[in-house]
């Protein structure tokens, strides 16, 4: 394809953008509040790849607002200046987007958040303090000295975030702003004072050279700021000349499943909300929404509805996205799945930071990924035993250094578990990370065995000088659950006790009516089996040992759009339970508390369907090991985790063989 809507140059204000693919910003916690190396190096691959611009994820504009780049740290300049020239290295306009929490925000010195009025925010819990007008002006300066500061130190212009309900957007809402002053009021022109007064001092803070955006977006709340709204606010300031153009999105954090919406969200699931705004201003527009090629960008901006198309998660997980679609390469871009397992879940504290669960490179720049590989000295038949994701990815590397690859595989299928994973309700997008890599290990001339078992004697006989074992592993059906593992569920071996997994790939006719899911594991595979009995007509009650459902998924954004789905369905959740027995018909649960049997309740469930953490294959390995031969093992094989860690250490093993 020629994309030729989305390749070709748009003007903002006095800057020109080579291409109309946005790397919109988004929270990365690499540069630790800095903008140092590691952050830089996140940006500078995303230059290479063919980004026309990228937003930088959040600056702090005060000290009151933390978990963000320091931008009221003079000492940043350095960092700064070293990514404005990463820039114009690669033809790529660089905007800082300008922030700052409101009541969201805890201040490091451990005084409360400041807010628009005393109502505490729905993350933090913290009742803030309500800004005077002298605490209004000095927040309004420093969002003017920030702006001033990012076009000195050379970058090209500005997002001003206005949206997600951080203080700008508590302004502007009337769920936040209770004030009776000049600043608050009944109607959306009156809650917009500080949002153009900012605006005023940002665009006279910097030159007609420098870009100055908003970013807006309805909140999806009950009285909250809705398309009309920031259609209103939006006018406001194209009105008088305040912005070069108009970022859109949905959400904020009483509706976050919506602001990164996952793989049960189609293409586009934005536009309904934003369109209503981008087509009725005149400035230039930006829109979001589970994007994932340029060809649905060029039908974004063919069909009207927006001018540009941000990319966030899609170029996480390909940072070379445009380059490779704009050399008729397309099918090699590496597919984002929108697991938010490591680009969402990983985000949430100063301590952890975003990475990829498809691109073990993202967040790691400086010393993995693809663009880190290199030829490998002498070529080696290497062999990979095992063709799910963590053996796919450890073929792939190595075939892409140069080595000669046989890659066996048990089943007639690659992908491992991710087949399995992928016929869950919603969660079909699993299979896209399989499919690219079946396609790439065959690209790059690895030579697959499917149907091919392997034991020790077979390896050995084998001419192969490095052997990758990735195995992968079982369910283990052995009945005991983490919270009173010495107390298996009784009678766990009757007939209707299957695993998940089994679930998926047997699909058994004779279900009955009702069923009873028993998650000791905390991740989505429960809710998929949930939601599959479902589909199949039976009741369905989900019990897990766990405080909450789906423990170990809440920062993926996945439990909530599942109990919205559930809603008016014959389904119902225990937590904090473990299951005791199994009898006729029924599954007895208990309370986790109780080491006893006491407090038993009777399910009714003709299938019992059993969630637990798998059991490695490790058979192979340990064998070579106990021969002293090389031998690497990857993925589920050497520890039953999940697909992130899969991936990278399949990657790391192609690496370094």
């Amino acid at each position: 394809m020629t994309y030729t809507h989305v390749h070709t140059p748009i003007k903002l204000g006095n800057v020109v953008l080579k291409n109309r693919i946005i790397r919109p910003a988004h929270g990365t916690i690499l540069g630790k509040r800095q903008m140092n190396d590691t952050l830089i190096a996140y940006h500078e691959a995303r230059a290479r790849g063919g980004a026309g611009c990228s937003i930088i994820e959040v600056g702090s504009v005060h000290p009151t607002s933390p978990l963000a780049i320091d931008l009221w740290d003079a000492t940043l300049e350095d960092g700064y200046r070293k990514l404005s020239a990463v820039g114009r290295k690669y033809d790529m306009r660089i905007f800082q987007q300008l922030w700052h929490a409101g009541h969201h925000g805890m201040p490091r010195d451990g005084s409360p958040p400041w807010g628009v009025s005393p109502t505490p925010s729905v993350e933090v819990g913290i009742v803030p303090v309500q800004m005077t007008r002298s605490m209004i002006a000095e927040i309004i300066e420093s969002y003017a000295t920030a702006a001033q500061r990012m076009e000195a130190w050379g970058l090209d212009g500005v997002d001003v975030h206005c949206a997600h309900g951080y203080l700008p957007a508590q302004f502007l809402s009337a769920n936040t702003n209770l004030r009776d002053d000049e600043y608050g009021g009944g109607t959306i022109q009156e809650r917009a004072r500080f949002v153009i007064e900012l605006m005023e001092a940002v665009r006279s803070a910097v030159s007609k050279d420098f870009v100055v955006g908003v970013r807006l977006a309805p909140d999806l709340t009950v009285n909250g700021v809705d398309e009309a709204q920031n259609l209103a606010v939006a006018l406001m300031l194209e009105e008088r000349g305040l912005i070069d153009y108009v970022n859109v999105s949905i959400g904020n954090y009483n509706s976050y499943t919506k602001m990164v919406g996952g793989m049960h969200e189609p293409m586009g699931y934005e536009l309904p909300t934003s369109v209503p705004i981008t087509r009725a201003v005149k400035s230039p527009t930006m829109v979001i929404g589970r994007f994932r090629t340029l060809e649905e960008c060029d039908q974004v901006i063919r069909s009207g509805d927006a001018d540009m198309v941000g990319l966030v998660r899609a170029m996480i997980a390909d940072p070379d996205l445009v380059t490779k679609s704009l050399a008729g390469k397309a099918e090699q871009v590496r597919p984002c799945i929108s697991c938010n397992q490591s680009c969402v879940a990983q985000v949430v504290t100063e301590h952890g930071h975003m990475e990829c669960a498809v691109n073990p490179g993202t967040g790691h720049e400086l010393y993995r990924g693809d663009h880190m590989l290199h030829p490998a000295s002498a070529a080696k038949k290497v062999l990979v035993v095992g063709g799910g994701p963590a053996g796919m990815e450890a073929a792939r590397v190595a075939a892409l250094r140069g080595h000669k690859v046989t890659l066996a595989e048990a089943s007639p299928l690659l992908g491992g578990t991710l087949r399995a994973a992928a016929k869950a309700p919603t969660r079909h997008g699993m299979i896209d990370i399989a499919s690219w890599l079946e396609m790439e290990i065959f690209r790059l001339g690895v030579d697959v065995r499917l149907s091919t078992y392997m034991d020790i004697d077979d390896v050995i006989a084998s001419d192969a000088e490095a052997v990758i074992v990735a195995t992968g592993s079982m369910p283990r059906m052995d009945g005991i659950q983490h919270s009173h593992p010495g107390q298996p569920i009784r009678n766990f071996e009757r007939r209707n006790v299957i695993s998940a997994f089994d679930l998926f790939m047997q699909r058994p006719a004779d279900l009955g009516k009702t069923a009873v899911v028993i998650d000791d594991v905390g991740h989505y595979e429960a809710l998929g089996a949930c939601e599959y009995l479902l589909e199949q007509g039976l009741s369905v009650t989900y019990v897990t040992r766990l405080r909450m459902i789906a423990q170990q998924v809440q920062g993926a954004l996945m439990v909530e759009p599942f109990l919205t789905r559930m809603r008016g369905k014959p389904f119902q959740y225990l937590i904090r339970h473990r299951a005791v027995a199994v009898e006729e018909g029924a599954v007895l649960v208990s309370p986790t508390h109780f080491t006893d049997d006491a407090d038993l309740h009777r399910l009714p469930a003709d299938t019992v369907v059993f969630v637990s953490a798998n059991a490695p294959n490790r058979d192979i390995y340990e064998a070579l090991r106990e021969r002293n031969r090389p031998v690497h093992v990857v993925g589920d094989a050497n520890s039953p985790r999940f697909l992130p860690v899969a991936i990278r250490e399949g990657h790391m093993a192609g690496a370094s063989v």
